[in-house]
């Protein structure tokens, strides 16, 4: 089995597998643009899961931020081929303290299959979802 490791660093980003990953396996953003997905990346926080001996990319995620008070958690995806290693777990335990410092008050997210997931790194439904507006919802 092998061994792999987070990272933020930006320039790590295989933005052609990303892109494939969203653009053709994901339910939420299928059919995004190269040009939007490469925008997407370059106004975000961005994450990866790598394979150590390789540097195949397995897992990535972004934060969109203004690095104060508010974060959004995007487009989190592993590798099919990858799945079940723990590799969603490694990738959000990563984003977590690397978002923690910047003493963000709230950051949302969105999902329709992965709840467990999030829920064991502190993220819970809307106490109030009568509150929260959305413009552009599908």
């Amino acid at each position: 089995m092998p061994a792999y490791e987070f990272s933020a660093d930006p320039r790590r980003v295989d933005r052609v597998t990303v892109h494939r990953w969203l653009s053709e396996l994901s339910y939420w953003a299928r059919g995004r643009s190269r040009e939007q997905q490469d925008a997407a990346i370059e106004g975000s926080r961005n994450y990866g899961v790598y394979d150590r001996d390789t540097g195949e990319q397995v897992g990535y995620a972004r934060i969109v931020t203004d690095g104060a008070t508010f974060a959004s958690l995007c487009d989190v995806f592993v590798s099919p081929d990858a799945r079940g290693q723990g590799i969603g777990k490694a990738l959000m335990a990563g984003i977590v303290a690397d978002v923690q410092p910047l003493g963000v008050r709230r950051v949302m997210l969105a999902t329709a299959d992965a709840h467990g997931l999030y829920a064991q790194f502190g993220f819970e439904g809307l106490r109030a979802a009568e509150k929260y507006m959305v413009l552009g919802a599908h």
